[in-house]
């Protein structure tokens, strides 16, 4: 069952759309109604998703989901009275997965709610691949880089100076990148 935060600085507003989430199954873990409040929900609570308000006093919605999107990301529907261009730019800058206008509609909420949560695994996971795909260069550029200095320090041939890094890399049980990185640093430094 997903864990639903709701952020608006309107009682009655987080009152009806508390019932509209529960009503499709969801739990209402936390409640909060300013933008600060959202982010230290966020990190306090951990929920799977964030609904808040657009205007709202202390930090506004866009604001505090970048800063959500930024220290503890979680995906974040935004409700608003109104459809500008200008919030609606700011809040896909800010990495909002999803946006409501109000009054929310119970047929509108689920599409809303599971679409972020979609967009949102999606988006993780290509940052995860993002960050697999740079540390393997990195580690690459490591092994190269080890290999030309055993190669020029010992007289090896590539196959021989990479052979060395990979046993090395299992009898300590490390990682050829660690092993790459401690060569690197014992005969460059």
């Amino acid at each position: 069952m997903k864990r639903i935060a709701i952020i608006d600085d309107n009682a009655k507003e987080r009152f009806v759309v508390k019932g509209l989430i529960e009503e499709c199954g969801f739990t209402v873990v936390a409640e909060g109604s300013n933008g600060e409040e959202a982010v230290e929900i966020c990190r306090e609570k951990s929920p799977d998703l964030v609904i808040m308000d657009v205007n709202m006093p202390v930090k506004d919605g866009v604001s505090a989901a970048s800063e959500i999107s930024r220290d503890c990301p979680v995906p974040v529907v935004l409700l608003t009275a109104r459809g500008d261009e200008d919030t609606v730019k700011r809040a896909a800058e800010a990495g909002v997965m999803g946006y409501l206008m109000k009054p929310v509609r119970l047929e509108d909420l689920m599409p809303a709610v599971e679409l972020a949560l979609t967009r949102f695994e999606e988006f993780e996971a290509l940052r995860k691949e993002n960050r697999d795909l740079k540390n393997a260069m990195h580690a690459r550029k490591s092994i190269e880089k080890a290999k030309g200095i055993l190669m020029e320090r010992d007289k090896l041939s590539e196959n021989s100076a990479f052979s060395r890094i990979r046993k090395i890399s299992m009898d300590k049980r490390k990682t050829m990148a660690e092993i790459a990185e401690v060569i690197i640093m014992a005969f460059e430094g």
